[in-house]
């Protein structure tokens, strides 16, 4: 059994008509004799929809009950019961109710597709997970249900169904989409046209980017190795000079002439790993190509002309766009050139532009290899043995009565020309072979004691011998410089690497890069200098290390300028010429690394304004709503009362006083919330903690509900409590306010105290419609209203007051779900120290009491002389007497 196939039809927006066009083929599929089921479609009282479900077998839903409703889910075992040849499931980012099958509906269609069941489905753009944070950028809206990209990506056949922004506001204006009553405000927030315009261009891209997945697989698949002009891909031939910047706007400007354009930056270097292009330059190349929407490709080839090619006919291009030649007019007779080659050798399907440029003919330095220093002390080491191991084996040979033959003799001189290229390179093999050439003449080629040589074959011998020797040196001298200058690449790999890596995650401070140059390099100090021009001074901008300080670059034993306007300096001794390379790549990411660290610096910045820019429009529409509604009240019922032409009755005019007393409870009550919010955000809350009971502070902060709508059930036996007990009384009195508003009539919130260790929970339950998980941290925000609460309902700082004095107070508050249905507020606090253990700092030494020296006074001065606590609307001021001075 094999498995079904997926059809989606992908909604650029809500009411494109995805569910009619697959409603629209569940009939055609029907009529030519296709075994057609409805497993899930939700019509949402859409006439036109529902009218298209008629004639479709329906098959039979599953009804769950969640918090005391019945809700109804697509029945998986009913559908593979029934398996017919095609299941029809709508809204595939759907999340189940909890305890059906699957936790998500596309994973109820996996299970059909594993089954062998085809499957044709729906989904809007702003269901795709990657693009979440897109969307609610757009249209403000964070989209809760979600489906993986790769499930959509998987499907057989994507079909796009798109509307232009003013039909479907035509469309929806006319009813076909919501309830007449929803229509307004649909199309004023998320149906605007810029939304919708926005919506179908994400759309229209990511169902062309998976057209073009398509196209490459079958070209990979069908190894079609022509170019397909389906869309414009630009090739730009970087070389690591200057004249890259231009080549990358230029292509820019070709791709934008296409819809769907697309560049490819690429960069092709010697598998030598020699090069003149600049580290520097590349980098900013990459940034400019990645800034422009293209991409950045490093390739490695020996043939340039041919990997060139290769990497266009790979990719598809249909352009590749080269620099003029930077050669002289004497350098075009080693060859034509890489722009005359990719020319000739292009074809007839890939056009190839030469863009001139300020650098052309002006010559370029050609890659020199860099032989790796073998180190003083071994070259001194093969000198000794080039020259002084001949003459002591001339000396042993002269003494020893033994006639070993010439070419016995040479094997032997050979022996230690090869020993002193191993030890000391080149130049001592090279001077062992012309002392053990003058030896040999010397001592054992007749005529014996005389440079000149009698028998030409001895002749031949000591010239083959001088040949070997310096070949063997030249060859055994190249070995070692490259098995050394491969270790050197090798490291330089791993550092670059290393540093590449650390500097895209993120993960590397510009003072830990810094440190990392002055560590590999050996150098005293490092330091990133910039200047805002070239008349300014040099300021530093992160300097690591023990060495001088500098005032310029040129102070440094080593400076790699970054740009006009920066340079990396150090200090501590002068480097090889080959240590630049490596050193100009750290320089250009210590920029990139500071320019990373200013950004984010900047968006923090920007982000803390636009908080205050929220707070303060949030602040100006309570202003201008919430509390202009309690004062519009009491000036009514006031001009009322003084009002002349209406005689009064006594009932009346007591409504009319309540009115008042009820508006002005609601202003200070707002007015409160405003100012503890405020000092919240300043940070100006300086709690005074003191061991209290929760029965002396609890029932207090009941006095703003009625009196039968809150249950208590705080034990006798529950410790204190270290608190500020204004604070704790706000904070309590604002929860239960929030809980009794959501109640329904007849339900009391219930109020209860428990102890758990060395912490004591305040409990305040109620049974309202409650809030999802993922809004529960969001309930406590400053100016958040949850759901649809009445712009009368307040300003949405109740519950950002009680957390922040909570806080305050050295405890937490925590929303959870009530069982059963609605939502519980969990406030923990600390419980008061016991065994004589010393008070904290701001708690009092007697629990449950004022010390005596800090007396608790009204606002016109007197003082409270029951004992309780003040409440925290009323002023609080704490008369601390004079101290005696102890030794």
């Amino acid at each position: 059994m094999g498995r079904g196939k997926l059809r989606i039809y992908l909604g650029a927006a809500p009411g494109v008509g995805k569910t009619y066009a697959m409603l629209s083929e569940a009939h055609r599929r029907a009529e030519r004799g296709t075994d057609c089921v409805v497993a899930f479609v939700e019509h949402h009282d859409r006439r036109r929809t529902e009218v298209m479900l008629h004639g479709l077998e329906q098959v039979r839903r599953r009804e769950l009950e969640y918090r005391g409703t019945s809700f109804t889910e697509m029945d998986v075992d009913a559908v593979l019961a029934r398996r017919p040849q095609v299941a029809l499931v709508d809204e595939l980012a759907h999340t189940n109710i909890p305890g059906s099958r699957n936790a998500k509906r596309w994973q109820d269609v996996e299970e059909l597709l594993a089954a062998g069941i085809d499957v044709i489905s729906t989904v809007n753009i702003q269901h795709l997970e990657s693009l979440g944070d897109v969307v609610e950028s757009i249209t403000g809206v964070r989209q809760q249900e979600t489906v993986p990209d790769e499930v959509v990506r998987r499907a057989d056949q994507v079909e796009l169904v798109d509307m232009s922004p003013q039909a479907l506001r035509r469309r929806m204006a006319h009813g076909n989409i919501y309830k007449p009553d929803k229509v307004d405000a649909a199309l004023s927030n998320y149906f605007r046209p810029g939304n919708l315009t926005a919506l179908r261009e994400l759309a229209l891209l990511w169902v062309a980017d998976r057209v073009d997945e398509y196209l490459n697989a079958y070209r990979s698949e069908h190894e079609v190795s022509t170019i397909w002009g389906s869309r414009e891909r630009i090739v730009v031939g970087l070389t690591g000079g200057p004249e890259g910047r231009t080549l990358i706007r230029r292509a820019a400007r070709l791709a934008e002439k296409g819809a769907g354009g697309e560049v490819l930056a690429v960069y092709i270097a010697s598998s030598d790993g020699l090069t003149s292009a600049s580290p520097k330059e590349l980098a900013v190349q990459r940034t400019l190509v990645e800034d422009l929407g293209g991409t950045f490709h490093h390739v490695v080839g020996d043939d340039i002309p041919a990997a060139l090619l290769d990497f266009a006919r790979g990719a598809n291009a249909t352009q590749i766009v080269l620099g003029s030649s930077r050669r002289r007019s004497w350098q075009y007779v080693l060859g034509p050139g890489v722009g005359v080659t990719v020319a000739r050798e292009s074809g007839p399907d890939l056009d190839v532009h030469i863009v001139t440029h300020e650098e052309a003919a002006k010559g370029r330095g050609l890659p020199v290899a860099r032989g790796a220093r073998l180190g003083r002390s071994r070259i001194l080491w093969g000198g000794l043995v080039g020259v002084g191991g001949p003459v002591l084996l001339t000396l042993l040979l002269t003494h020893v009565d033994a006639d070993l033959g010439l070419a016995n003799d040479m094997l032997l001189f050979l022996t230690l020309t090869v020993a002193a290229a191993l030890l000391g390179g080149l130049y001592p093999a090279l001077a062992s072979a012309a002392v053990g050439s003058l030896l040999l003449n010397w001592y054992f080629t007749a005529p014996v004691h005389h440079i000149t040589i009698a028998d030409p074959k001895n002749l031949l011998a000591l010239v083959i011998f001088v040949f070997v020797a310096v070949a063997v040196a030249s060859v055994v001298d190249v070995a070692a410089r490259r098995t050394q200058q491969a270790a050197r690449l090798r490291a330089e790999s791993e550092i670059l690497s290393f540093l590449a890596g650390n500097v895209l995650r993120g993960e590397t401070s510009l003072e830990a890069l810094l440190e990392r140059v002055r560590e590999t390099f050996g150098m005293e100090s490092a330091a990133l200098l910039e200047r805002a021009s070239d008349v300014e001074p040099w300021t530093c901008a992160g300097s690591v290390g023990t060495g001088r300080s500098l005032a310029r670059p040129e102070d440094a034993d080593v400076d790699v300028p970054v740009g006009d306007h920066m340079a990396l300096a150090l200090t501590g001794r002068v480097l090889p010429a080959e240590d630049r390379r490596v050193l100009a790549a750290f320089a250009a990411q210590s920029a990139v690394v500071l320019d990373r660290q200013r950004l984010r610096h900047e968006a923090d910045q920007a982000k803390e304004l636009a908080e205050g820019n929220r707070i303060r429009t949030a602040l100006l529409a309570a202003v201008s709503h919430d509390l202009r509604t309690p004062l519009a009240g009491i000036k009514a019922s006031v001009s009322s009362l003084r009002s002349d032409d209406v005689a009064w009755s006594e009932e009346d005019e007591a409504e009319l006083l309540e009115g008042i007393e009820e508006g002005a409870d609601r202003l200070d009550h707002l007015v409160g919330n405003l100012l503890d919010m405020s000092r919240l955000q300043t940070g100006t809350v300086t709690p005074l903690i003191r061991d209290i009971d929760l029965d002396e502070v609890v029932p207090m902060a009941l006095g703003g509900v009625p009196e039968d709508s809150v249950e208590l059930d705080i034990p006798e036996t529950l410790p204190m409590v270290a608190v500020d007990p204004g604070l704790l009384e706000r904070s309590v009195a604002n929860l239960v306010e929030n809980a009794v508003k959501y109640s329904p009539d007849g339900s009391p919130v219930l109020v209860a105290a428990s102890a758990i260790a060395d912490r004591v929970e305040v409990r305040v339950v109620d049974r309202g419609p409650g809030v999802p998980d993922e809004a529960k941290e969001r309930i406590f925000a400053p100016f958040q209203r949850y759901g649809d609460a009445p712009r009368g309902a307040g300003v949405g700082l109740g519950l950002a007051v009680a957390r922040g004095f909570a806080e305050a107070n050295g405890g937490t508050l925590n929303a959870e779900d009530t069982p059963g249905g609605g939502l519980t507020m969990v406030l923990t606090l600390r419980a008061a120290s016991r065994g004589g253990e010393p008070p904290g700092p701001g708690e009092s030494a007697h629990a449950g009491q004022l010390p005596h020296s800090d007396r608790l006074l009204h606002a016109d001065g007197t003082l409270r002389s029951d004992g309780r606590p003040v409440r925290s609307e009323e002023p609080l001021h704490f008369v601390r007497p004079e101290r005696q001075a102890t030794c």
